[in-house]
This record gives C-alpha cells, sequence and structure tokens, in this order.
C-alpha cells in the first residue's frame, strides 16, 4: 500500500468524522420526533417543506449505528436509537407489520404503501443497530421484518416482488440491498440461517441478474426474471456493478464462495462501459457501449472506491491508482458544496451541477466507503 491511498484513507475519514457527521447531527434531526429531515438546500439549510422518505430514517440510523461503532462519533448511539424508536412509533403500517414510505414534513403518513427496497434498509438499520447497541429487541425487529417481507411479498419463482402495490417490473436493487441486509445479520448475530437467505440472493445473481454472455449486470425484469423487452431491459448501472463486486467479495469471505470470476468481469466492464473522460461513473449505459444516462450521481464513485479495495486485494495491478483517483475525484465534484460537510449530488453530461440539493441518504454511501477504505489501510499496515 502506497502512502497516497493512505493519505486518501485519512482525508475521507476525516472528512466524515469532523465534518459531515458534526453537520447532519447538528441540523438533521429534528427534536421534537427524533426524525431525520430529507435534505439540505444548496446553502446548507434544512429543507423543511420536503417531504420524508420513511427509509431515510432507516438508513440514518445505520449511519448513526455505524459510526458510534467505529468510534467515530460518540452522539451516534443517542442518534441511532431515536431514529428506530420514531420508525417504530410513527412509521409503521397502519394494517400492523412492515413500515410505511412517504411522510409529510410534520412527520405523519401520507403514503402507506409498503416497499421491498425499502424494507432492505429497515432490516439493515435493525443489524447494525444490534450490532451497535447490543439491544437483543433489534435482532428480533430484524427478524420480524424478514419474515412480513417472505409471507407479503415472496414470490414462487425466487426473490421478492416490489411490494403491495401494482409493479409493472421486478428489480435487482431490492435483492441486492437485502443480499447485504442478510450479510449484516450474519455479521451482527452469527447466526448461519442469515448466511443462507444470502446465499438465495446469490443465486438470484448468477442466474437471473448477471449475463455472463455480455459481461454486465442488468436492473429490470418481467415477473418471470426474463429481461424486459423494452428500453428498461438493456439498462446497466455502472454504479451497481462496483456494488456487487464488494458484496460478492464480503459473501464470499464469509460462505468460502468462490466469486473472482464475477469480480474481475464486473470490475472490468464497469470501467470499460461506465467510466467517463473525467473519472466519474454514468448513471446508466447499455451492454454495447451506449451511454443511456450521462448524469454522474455522487454515489457510483464511492462504489468505485470499494470495488477497487476488494481488486487491489485480489492483485489487480490498477486498482490502488483506480481507487486514489477516486477519493480525490469525489473531493473535487462532489464534497466540495459551499456548506462544510454537505455534498454535490449530481453531475452533468459535461460534469457541471445538475442537482445540488444533499439528500441525506447519500452518507449512507459515503460513510461505507470511508470505513472500508480505512479498515483496508489497517489491516495491511
Amino acid at each position: 500500500m502506497t502512502e497516497s491511498l493512505r493519505a486518501a484513507a485519512e482525508r475521507f475519514e476525516h472528512w466524515i468524522k469532523n465534518t459531515a457527521l458534526p453537520l447532519w447531527l447538528g441540523c438533521g434531526l429534528d427534536s421534537a420526533t427524533g426524525a431525520h429531515f430529507e435534505r439540505l438546500d444548496a446553502s446548507g439549510v434544512i429543507d423543511r417543506e420536503a417531504n420524508a422518505r420513511v427509509r431515510v430514517q432507516a438508513r440514518q440510523a445505520f449511519v448513526y449505528a455505524l459510526a458510534y461503532d467505529r468510534g467515530w462519533c460518540p452522539e451516534g448511539d443517542q442518534a441511532a436509537r431515536g431514529l428506530l424508536r420514531f420508525m417504530r412509533e410513527r412509521a409503521v403500517h397502519p394494517a400492523g407489520g412492515g413500515y410505511t414510505h412517504l411522510l409529510n414534513p410534520q412527520f405523519e403518513v401520507i403514503d402507506p404503501r409498503q416497499d421491498l427496497y425499502d424494507h432492505a434498509f429497515f432490516i439493515l438499520a435493525n443489524a447494525w443497530g444490534y450490532r451497535a447497541l447490543g439491544e437483543p429487541a433489534l435482532l428480533e425487529e430484524a427478524r420480524q421484518l424478514v419474515a412480513h417481507i417472505d409471507a407479503r411479498f415472496g414470490a414462487a419463482n425466487g426473490g421478492w416482488i416490489e411490494g403491495d402495490y401494482t409493479h409493472n417490473c421486478r428489480r435487482q436493487n431490492p435483492h441486492m440491498h437485502l443480499f447485504e441486509a442478510f450479510l449484516a445479520l450474519y455479521d451482527a448475530s452469527g447466526e448461519a440461517c442469515w448466511l443462507a437467505r444470502a446465499g438465495e440472493i446469490f443465486t438470484l445473481f448468477q442466474t437471473r441478474f448477471f449475463s455472463a454472455s455480455e459481461g454486465v449486470l442488468f436492473e429490470f425484469f418481467a415477473e418471470d426474471w426474463e429481461r424486459l423487452p423494452d428500453e428498461r431491459g438493456e439498462i446497466v448501472e455502472p454504479g451497481h456493478m462496483m456494488e456487487w463486486v464488494w458484496l460478492l467479495d464480503w459473501y464470499s469471505q464469509r460462505s468460502g464462495r468462490p466469486v473472482k470470476q464475477y469480480l474481475d468481469v464486473l470490475y472490468a466492464r464497469g470501467l470499460e462501459l461506465g467510466m467517463a473522460p473525467s473519472g466519474l461513473l454514468y448513471d446508466a449505459v447499455a451492454s454495447d457501449g451506449r451511454i443511456l444516462d450521462a448524469r454522474k450521481r455522487c454515489w457510483g464513485i464511492t462504489e468505485l472506491i470499494k470495488a477497487s479495495l476488494v481488486q487491489l486485494r485480489a492483485g489487480h495491478p490498477d486498482a490502488e491508482a483506480v481507487a486514489i483517483k477516486a477519493v480525490d475525484d469525489l473531493f473535487t465534484y462532489y464534497l466540495c458544496a459551499s456548506t462544510p460537510g454537505s455534498y454535490i449530488d449530481q453531475r452533468g453530461a459535461d460534469d457541471e451541477v445538475v442537482s445540488d440539493i444533499a439528500p441525506a441518504s447519500s452518507l449512507y454511501h459515503l460513510i461505507v466507503a470511508a470505513a472500508e477504505l480505512s479498515d483496508h489501510c489497517q489491516k495491511t499496515n
């Protein structure tokens, strides 16, 4: 490991610990309810008129629990507890079991739909809450949520449907985050059942999401898991390909299953198809190289960092340089908002600012990338 990578890790960790977390803890939490506001505006002020997605409460509970567990945020335990309590008291579905989808600015439920993607983060938040706070009730809540999605959304042909609403496709994305949640539950509890549940999703990755012939991960599918015949069936998200590199490596470390053949292809094709001349990742491309959406979200770069660390450990000759540049690009293009600790969320086709609103949800991606980079450097001392 070079000093350049170590310096990048220290820079990123310092920003998370000393700039981002203090900002969001200081202004992001509603003192009356314990809920989390949805976003900051361009001037770094909380947008009190924005509706709040319930999954943002879960993602922020995860952020604060992880930060507390790492010693990055002594107040993180109380913030995580407050958010988990708020979810249980104010965001549960009125019919019982599971959570709702959207709250108004007063944190009242305005959309009671139940969404699979949302529930992946509710499970993840409780897994990390249990790991960081040691409260058995949180592990039991995670178990109940998994039983709920199995009973309500489980599909006979594998995986889960989108939720309790009419949908015209099935997505790999909620399943990817359930894969993450099951791995987190396994790490937190040591219970083998969660590794087995992750194995179910690994099988879906092998048989449905990943195309060996094209070397890419597809996003949208019909009810029978056949790829959609319309333009949505062409969509490849380079950021998700990088995210799967990290997740598959995590799964392999726990299960012993070989995954190198997937990691190498996903990483190489993600770079080949998805990287803009600046080094940022396009939001969406096609497997034949066409750019379908030339915008570039902040989270894509965080996943590139994580995937590059996986490939660096596997001996990829260029992965360290990619990781170092990605951290530098993260600061150059995204962590450069006028308010320290805030960020630019999206760049356009010419890398211009498209959205200078800072959604709280992006902090999930940022803190995981910072933690992975910090851990990598500590392990390779």
